[in-house]
This record gives structure tokens, C-alpha cells and sequence, in this order.
């Protein structure tokens, strides 16, 4: 593995862990503020995504410390929890969606929500892009799979942020969900094919 490659997947997984922390929280309360289940959602899923970076971290931290057989036990192990990761975050997306739907609740609109999912559509796409290209140069197919998480939480910001000025302009509040629902089937289908690796 490249010294230089190994360095910079290390500072991605690092930046992905605590870009998500901040969003997260900061999701959360706008969440709580306005009553967005939405918002909430997906401060949920930045913690999700946290936790796939933090699989990365352990997957990468002793890099030159193993042999090749740990090094290739520990990519596997790596690939099935991002793989849970997707499977946690399509369940809890699913649920979420049907829920509002059912519950037909009504959030408020929120400024600040728009504004971090606004930041979360820049910064995403270009962590998704950085980690998928470091990835694929190391053979790393852990880090491809966490650069997928990072697309899903991609296409997840750009549906709230839809919901949300849907929501705001129109009043339409059932479009949030139903563009999570089409979600879910991405979430699922890339924790299957990270099993499947």
C-alpha cells in the first residue's frame, strides 16, 4: 500500500467522521427546533456515516504493523460492517419515511436545516469523489464501499433539502419521505453488493 495514498484514505476517513459528528448535531437540533423528523433523520444517518468512517480508521491504522493474511482478514471484516451500515441506515430511512407518511406530520420550515444540507451537497460529492478514486488507486474495496455510504448520504441531503424547500414554498410535506423511500433501495442494493465482495 502507498505510504501517500494510505496517509490521505486515513485524512478522509478522519474528516468523514468528524464532518458527520458536526452535521449530525447540528441536524439534530434543527430537527428538534422545526419538528422535522427529515432533519432528524438525517442527523441520525450522519451518525451512521460516522460509524462507517470509523470502520475505516480501524481498518486502516496499522497499516505496515500486519501481515498480508491480517491485512486481507481485516478488509473483509471492514467490508461486512459498512455493510451493516447500509443496511442500519436503509432500515432507519424506511421507517422514518413510513412513519411520516402514516403520522402525515407537518414540519416547520427550517432555515438552518436547508442551510447544512446545503453545505452537506458541496462537501459530499467531493469526499464521496476523493475517497471512491483513493480507493480504487489503493485496491481498497472498503473504502470504495464507505465512498458509496458517502454517496447515499449525498442523495439523502439532496432529498431533505428537496423536502424541505417543498415543504417551505408549497407546503408539500409527504416529499421528503417519498423521496427516501427511493433511497432505501440504493441503500440496500450497496449493502449487498459490499457482502457480496
Amino acid at each position: 500500500m502507498d505510504d501517500r495514498l494510505h496517509k490521505k484514505a486515513l485524512f478522509l476517513s478522519y474528516f468523514t467522521v468528524g464532518y458527520n459528528i458536526a452535521e449530525g448535531i447540528i441536524s439534530i437540533i434543527a430537527g428538534t427546533i422545526a419538528g422535522s423528523i427529515a432533519l432528524t433523520g438525517f442527523g441520525l444517518d450522519s451518525f451512521v456515516e460516522s460509524l462507517s468512517g470509523s470502520v475505516m480508521i480501524w481498518r486502516l491504522r496499522k497499516h505496515g504493523h500486519t501481515s498480508e493474511d491480517e491485512e486481507e482478514h481485516k478488509e473483509k471484516r471492514a467490508l461486512k460492517l459498512i455493510a451493516w451500515s447500509f443496511f442500519i441506515l436503509g432500515a432507519y430511512v424506511f421507517y422514518e419515511a413510513v412513519r411520516k407518511l402514516y403520522l402525515r406530520e407537518i414540519p416547520d420550515p427550517s432555515l438552518l436545516g436547508i442551510i447544512i444540507t446545503l453545505v452537506s451537497l458541496i462537501t459530499m460529492p467531493i469526499l464521496y469523489f476523493q475517497k471512491y478514486r483513493t480507493g480504487k488507486a489503493m485496491g481498497l474495496r472498503s473504502l470504495v464501499a464507505d465512498s458509496k455510504e458517502t454517496l447515499a448520504c449525498t442523495l439523502l441531503s439532496f432529498s431533505v433539502l428537496i423536502g424541505l424547500c417543498m415543504n417551505a414554498v408549497w407546503g408539500l410535506w409527504w416529499a421528503d419521505p417519498a423521496a427516501g423511500l427511493i433511497i432505501v433501495y440504493f441503500l440496500v442494493k450497496e449493502g449487498r453488493e459490499a457482502f457480496e465482495d
